[in-house]
């Protein structure tokens, strides 16, 4: 027998694709925003922790109103939210303004993650792990077609502005869509039992301990990302000395890197290779990465580092809530992650506006480095927990 909630999984999934254009918007219009609000890029840069700011607010409501009015009120209610953002940021000339519309995009965030993960395992109970990957691979997709968007508006001279009323029209358009879309009843839908993790370990974790690092874990892993979705066409033009549309493919080509990522990690994980040993290799691979921009000689070179960067950032912040035994606290893994959206471009644009771009670089390169640090810890504490 059909499924019959296929047709709303594809209204989903589309949310996903648009998602992953949303999440590098902002860095792939910097200079045309500077320009619009009359700030600098560093101050643009901020627009990012605004929408951070909006995910960690929503945190504390938005499974709540999932469990309670249902999972599809709350998608479409998302999908609703977001139209603020799309039309009010290149609408307005306030920055203020901007980052209030920001802040409500976080929110819209969190609304779609709260009730489209859960909508997605309801309906499909048995291909679970595949509906999520699908919505990871859905966003790398939608990452990797905006900078050709807007490559086209650019080439075109049209108003940078229009790839933000597209997507408010596609946003528009599936919530409507998905009102007449059937969605499982959340209440009736029954979840196995788990065997319990406490039954295979030879004592409880402590959450000061090792509960403590996978927390930091998922703020390191979440930065990595965060750094060059904020900042890699600023780094393209600044650093690398590229023009405008070859600095804003690279995100192209960094989101075709995370894709692979989602895709690789899909086949090999828990089959070939344990989440903690995915969580010490991918922060050493970034690493080596940005180190290579260092070296550059060729844009084919840069290209490349830019894959992998994409390939070695993606995915780990995922790692960190698998390697997390206690629901409670994959909560603060949550907030952890929230936090790294405010703090870090915060902590960025400081060192944009007092140093320079390569700053960025560098400080990235100490995520890294901490990030492997935090596993390595964390395995070590593994191995004497498990039988």
């Amino acid at each position: 027998m059909k499924n019959p909630y296929i047709k709303s999984s594809l209204g989903m999934y589309l949310n996903y694709f648009m998602l992953g254009m949303i999440n590098i918007i902002v860095a792939s219009n910097m200079d045309s925003l500077s320009e619009r609000y009359h700030v600098d890029i560093p101050k643009i840069s901020l627009l990012v922790s605004a929408i951070g700011i909006g995910k960690l607010i929503a945190l504390f409501f938005s499974g709540r109103l999932a469990d309670s009015w249902g999972r599809k009120p709350v998608i479409i209610t998302g999908n609703f939210l977001y139209l603020l953002f799309l039309i009010g940021i290149p609408t307005t000339t306030s920055y203020t303004l901007a980052f209030i519309f920001a802040i409500s995009a976080g929110i819209a965030n969190s609304l779609l993650d709260s009730g489209t993960y859960p909508a997605l395992t309801e309906s499909f109970p048995k291909k679970a792990s595949s509906a999520s990957v699908l919505v990871k691979a859905s966003v790398s997709i939608g990452a990797t077609v905006l900078p050709f968007i807007l490559a086209y508006l650019v080439a075109h001279d049209i108003f940078w502005g229009w790839a933000f009323f597209g997507l408010g029209l596609l946003y528009l358009l599936v919530g409507i869509y998905l009102l007449f879309m059937p969605f499982p009843n959340h209440k009736q839908v029954s979840s196995q039992d788990a065997l319990p993790v406490q039954d295979q370990l030879k004592e409880e974790p402590k959450m000061l301990g090792e509960g403590l690092a996978v927390v930091l874990m998922g703020f390191t892993s979440t930065a990595l990302f965060v750094v060059w979705q904020t900042w890699l066409p600023q780094l393209g033009l600044k650093l690398i000395g590229l023009g405008t549309g070859q600095a804003t493919q690279l995100l192209s080509y960094f989101s075709i890197g995370a894709l692979v990522s989602v895709l690789l990690l899909s086949i090999v994980l828990d089959k070939f290779i344990s989440p903690i040993m995915v969580a010490i290799i991918y922060p050493i691979g970034a690493f080596l990465a940005m180190l290579s921009l260092f070296q550059i000689e060729t844009y084919s070179i840069v290209i490349v580092s830019t894959f992998f960067l994409g390939l070695f950032t993606a995915g780990i912040f995922q790692l960190a809530m698998s390697i997390m035994m206690k629901a409670t606290a994959s909560s603060y893994v949550n907030i952890a992650a929230s936090s790294a959206f405010i703090l870090v471009p915060l902590i960025t644009s400081g060192l944009v506006s007092t140093y320079d771009i390569k700053m960025t670089l560098f400080f990235d390169m100490i995520i890294a480095v901490i990030s492997v640090l935090l596993a390595v810890f964390v395995l070590g504490r593994m191995k004497k927990l498990f039988r």
